[in-house]
């Protein structure tokens, strides 16, 4: 039997993005072990590495033939626990951004292309009484429609790859609602302002040139 004097928060032993483990922690007098290693965990206000002789010369005078081994803070220890996670999450921004530019890129150049390949149609559409705002709406929903679809099957498949981007998020869900939602709405809006220049530039075509357009 043990007595229990206390009870302390959940430690990640293991790195952030492993669960916690139970654990007992129990005096080393009670248990010794002498190959056993000692970490000192000192708090202060304000954490600098100017505060490193202090320690060594306090470990020192409680007993000299205690050697003093690596002495880090804990900002450093929790930057190389995130290092690698941190370094994928920012290689799949980089991959994520250049597919978005490309994405951007290839829906301007198709509805701009339709768009110079359809001058006399919108000619004569605007001959019969269609209004500047009727040719922008068509042509914005030509091209938010492929992208809709595809925000969808994009959705579909990032729920599908949850598991897999686990150990590259900490205390954030893989299916965070918040997150899905708000990707989804900046890449309709990355494709409406992709569309948005060929479709003013469709409705500002002049009838009377489109219909002499061959």
């Amino acid at each position: 039997n043990r007595l229990i004097v206390g009870v302390v928060g959940d430690v990640h032993h293991s790195g952030l993005a492993n669960a916690p483990m139970p654990e007992v922690f129990i005096p080393l007098l009670q248990v010794p072990r002498p190959n056993a290693s000692l970490v000192v965990i000192v708090r202060v206000s304000n954490a600098s590495r100017a505060l490193i002789p202090s320690v060594r010369t306090i470990v020192s005078s409680l007993d000299k033939n205690q050697p003093i081994g690596k002495i880090v803070t804990m900002e450093a220890l929790l930057e190389q626990s995130v290092a690698a996670p941190r370094f994928y999450s920012f290689l799949l921004a980089v991959f994520a951004f250049l597919a978005t530019l490309l994405a951007v890129i290839g829906t301007h150049g198709v509805i701009a292309y339709s768009v110079s390949r359809r001058t006399h149609e919108l000619g004569i559409r605007m001959a019969l009484g269609a209004q500047p705002r009727d040719i922008v709406t068509m042509v914005l929903g030509e091209g938010l429609l492929p992208a809709s679809i595809g925000i969808i099957i994009g959705v579909g498949g990032a729920l599908a790859l949850t598991r897999f981007l686990r150990s590259l998020l900490f205390e954030i869900k893989p299916t965070d609602p918040l997150t899905f939602i708000g990707v989804a709405i900046l890449l309709m809006l990355v494709a409406l302002a992709a569309c948005y220049i060929p479709a003013r530039h469709a409705m500002k075509v002049d009838p009377m040139i489109a219909l002499r357009y061959e």
